[in-house]
């Protein structure tokens, strides 16, 4: 049997181990447009924060791929897939054919159409190349303008921050991580840049940039008044790779649908992590959760499955957790309530200055803390209880091994212990 994996990341390293626990023979086949040699992108803002080696972005050897029996084929994207004739198409004129194929193509990030948006100091932090130019740019008192407030965005603008630049923040919604976070969380985060020394303006639509001859970059937008910066990070969110398999695309919804086996509807393709729209957690439509750890789980299942193990996904569950401008930043499913829905909101505990809780019909279903390192800890201990509808009886026992239970005020801790 001939497997091809097209991707060299979270979902694909995960395929390929689960793979050949069960196959241990068959041929396989690594196609990536990046080096050979996989990477995290999740560590590449603290490499570039110097609290990481260059060689520790590596999250495996370099005789990984031989331990796995498996042949890479590196730096050459793959430009359409016949799915009738089983083969694959590379850019460089190569043709590669499969029994079954998989998927991990991830995601870019998007560019919004902003006159001028474009040049050597204009750059994305998304993949090990964006860092590398990214690096030199990162220069001591430089002037950093960073467009979006997701997570990666303001990861960037805590990096540029720390080695030293002036930066301001662009934001188009009326907060900052309006998909991340609860409007409180927001606004506390919010204030903890400026506290930092970052600028934040949300609301605020760039309408164009201008180079002049000195390679400064004038910015404009709507909501200030014009201002010069050394550089830019765009950071306005992420698309799909998609293009691969448009047979199976649903008009206007980005991402490849799987089932809960990771299958494409066409026989033999599977599909893992930030490309996929796939099950959830808490049921409902498919879903894009272009988190690592979802890809993971998504590529664990469908390296089960395209060795014929027939795994069902559980469904992704949206969790986020981060450190910038020091605090841990976390959020979990679903954290703002819908109507019958209960809310455990505290501040200024000891090591979390904001915990948000929300519980439906006595199950937790989403959450944000933000603090200490602990904030993490808590939804992490919290992530099986909103995956699996726990209901709150349990959640109790889980805050008081945190020993969280002790420093809610009496009131809040007895509407835990009642829900």
């Amino acid at each position: 049997m001939r497997l091809v994996i097209v991707g060299n990341s979270a979902a694909a390293l995960s395929a390929l181990e689960s793979f050949r626990k069960r196959d241990p023979g068959a041929t396989v086949t690594i196609v990536t447009d990046e080096g050979a040699r996989p990477y995290s992108r999740v560590l590449l803002t603290y490499y570039l924060r110097r609290k990481l080696a260059y060689d520790a972005l590596f999250i495996r050897g370099p005789e990984y791929y031989a331990g796995m029996g498996a042949e890479v084929v590196s730096g050459v994207r793959v430009e359409h897939v016949d799915a009738p004739a089983h083969r694959l198409e590379l850019a460089d004129g190569r043709r590669r054919d499969y029994d079954r194929l998989l998927l991990a193509t991830g995601s870019r990030p998007a560019t919004p159409p902003i006159p001028g948006l474009a040049g050597p100091a204009v750059c994305h932090l998304w993949s090990l190349d964006d860092a590398m130019r990214l690096d030199p740019l990162l220069r001591v008192g430089a002037r950093m303008l960073v467009l979006g407030s997701g997570f990666i965005a303001l990861q960037a603008a805590w990096t540029a921050s720390q080695r030293g630049m002036a930066v301001t923040v662009i934001e188009l919604e009326d907060r900052i991580m309006p998909t991340v976070l609860d409007p409180a969380a927001a606004r506390m985060l919010h204030e903890q840049m400026l506290a930092h020394g970052v600028a934040v303006h949300t609301g605020t639509r760039a309408e164009g940039l201008e180079s002049d001859a000195s390679g400064l970059l004038h910015v404009f937008a709507v909501g200030t008044d014009p201002f010069a910066v050394d550089a830019v990070i765009v950071g306005t969110g992420a698309l799909p790779n998609d293009e691969l398999l448009p047979q199976t695309m649903e008009p206007g919804k980005p991402g490849i649908p799987v089932s809960a086996t990771m299958e494409t509807s066409v026989p033999g393709v599977f599909a893992a992590g930030d490309v996929t729209r796939g099950p959830t957690a808490a049921g409902g439509p498919r879903e894009i959760h272009a988190l690592w750890p979802t890809a993971v789980e998504q590529g664990k299942v469908a390296g089960a499955n395209l060795a014929g193990a027939g795994v069902m996904y559980g469904g992704s569950l949206s969790m986020n957790v981060t450190e910038m401008f020091g605090w841990t930043v976390a959020s979990l499913g679903r954290f703002v309530e819908a109507e019958g829905e209960d809310v455990l909101v505290h501040r200024d505990l000891a090591d979390i200055v904001y915990l948000k809780l929300v519980v439906r019909a006595g199950v937790p279903v989403g959450a944000v803390a933000m603090g200490g390192p602990e904030a993490a800890g808590l939804l992490g201990r919290l992530r099986p209880y909103v995956r699996h509808r726990k209901t709150v009886a349990d959640l109790r026992s889980l805050l008081d091994g945190g020993d969280l239970a002790q420093r809610l005020d009496p009131r809040r801790a007895a509407i835990a212990a009642r829900a």
